[in-house]
């Protein structure tokens, strides 16, 4: 393959010695189609992803099929867990879904562990351990701390005035369940803040979702 779209999105790359040998000769790209399980909870990890177009939304699924949403990969980024997966050695400890069609450059384990040698590499790779490492600390404020509602109020800020999203991909965002969010929005509505109308939420109160999110 190319390696000119890859180097683009990740530059770190070619700072690692012969980007051509990497990329051309050693790392696969495969297509996954919106909605398909890129990995699973258990699964062996096969190498380290590269987004290059779509996204993948990482979650931990529990026993009775809730999805508690971990963080998203997208062009430029990479998956905190699969480097984990290689260095640890362990199976993947979440599921990784292709949000819309997706392409990955896949690192091979072989080449992560020869690549890890080399600083810039090995800086990029622990600094987005850092940078993942903070963001589910947040989600873990947020959900051991905050009551759904501020939760629910503050993710629908910051999305414009129209937020398009079903029920259910609002609950899916915050590890809950349809019901209980379509009983919130609906409280929401009978105080003005939001108006609700099929797979969209238009924002009524900005200040009003600021106040709730922050109680």
């Amino acid at each position: 393959m190319s390696g000119d779209l890859l180097t683009q999105l990740y530059p770190v790359l070619q700072d690692v010695g012969d980007p051509d040998r990497c990329l051309a000769g050693e790392m696969a790209v495969l297509s996954v189609p919106a909605g398909s399980i890129v990995f699973d909870d258990l699964q062996t990890c096969q190498g380290f992803p590269f987004v290059l177009e779509g996204s993948i939304r990482v979650v931990k699924v529990a026993s009775n099929g809730r999805e508690l949403p971990l963080y998203r990969v997208g062009p430029g980024e990479t998956c905190i867990i699969s480097g984990g997966c290689l260095l640890g050695g362990v199976p993947y400890s979440a599921r990784g879904v292709a949000e819309r069609d997706t392409r990955i450059a896949l690192m091979p384990r072989p080449l992560f562990e020869e690549m890890l040698a080399h600083r810039p590499f090995r800086d990029f790779v622990f600094t987005l351990f850092t940078e993942r490492i903070s963001d589910l600390m947040q989600l873990v404020e947020a959900v051991a701390f905050r009551k759904l509602d501020q939760r629910l109020a503050a993710l629908l800020l910051g999305r414009g005035r129209i937020v398009r999203a079903t029920h259910q991909q609002l609950a899916d965002e915050l590890g809950s369940v349809r019901e209980m969010v379509s009983r919130l929005l609906k409280g929401f509505a009978e105080q003005g803040l939001v108006r609700l109308s099929r797979e969209q939420v238009e924002i009524l109160d900005p200040a009003g979702l600021r106040r709730l999110a922050s109680m």
